[in-house]
Formats: structure tokens, sequence, C-alpha cells
């Protein structure tokens, strides 16, 4: 969403529209984390009266989506894929094994046996 989006980015990786989306999906979700995580526990103590947790779910329910942890996307630093991304080393496994083998990725060797 534009009303979301940073003027100017710190992305030192391949850009285009889905990378640009997918950190700020990232950055919307650090700011509004400790808000949803309130509401949560909220709505899940019982102990308090339900017309409080209720209002919390509706507060909860009417928050933007790129605050939700599940909009959040790994992507390849490289190329900007969204499938086959290793986690640890934020890269598709195309690039991650060409930059393996050149010896870029310190730890990584090719595996004999």
């Amino acid at each position: 969403m534009a009303q979301f989006r940073a003027k100017t980015l710190d992305l030192s990786c391949y850009i285009n529209v889905r990378v640009i989306r997918d950190h700020t999906k990232r950055k919307v979700f650090e700011q509004y984390e400790t808000q949803r995580q309130a509401l949560r526990y909220i709505i899940r103590n019982t102990t308090l009266p339900p017309r409080a947790r209720a209002q919390a779910q509706l507060q909860l329910s009417q928050m933007h989506a790129y605050t939700r942890y599940t909009q959040i996307n790994n992507r390849c630093i490289e190329g900007g894929k969204s499938r086959g991304v290793l986690r640890h080393f934020r890269m598709a496994r195309y690039n991650f094994r060409m930059n393996a083998l050149e010896g870029n990725i310190p730890g990584v060797k090719k595996a004999s046996w």
C-alpha cells in the first residue's frame, strides 16, 4: 500500500516491485507487532469482560493485512525470486549453488564422500 511505502529504500539487493512490496510488509509488521500482540493477549484473556475482548477482536480484524506475519515472504536477495529460497542464506537454490561453487559463501563447499 502506498500509505506504508517508505520514501527511501534501505535495500542492497535486486529490486523489483515484489521485493519493494515485501520490504514494505516487513517494515509495517515490525512497526505494528507489539500492538497486534497486545490485542491478541486481550482476546485470549478469559478473565477480562467479553465486551473488552470483543472490542480488541474488532480492532485486530480492522488492522491492515500488512501487519500480519503471514504476509511476509522470503525472497532471494540476488534475483528477487520467492520460491526455492534457502532461509539461512536468503538466496534461491540456483544462486546459492553458483555462489557456493565460486567460493563466494564462506564455510560452504561442495560435498564429496
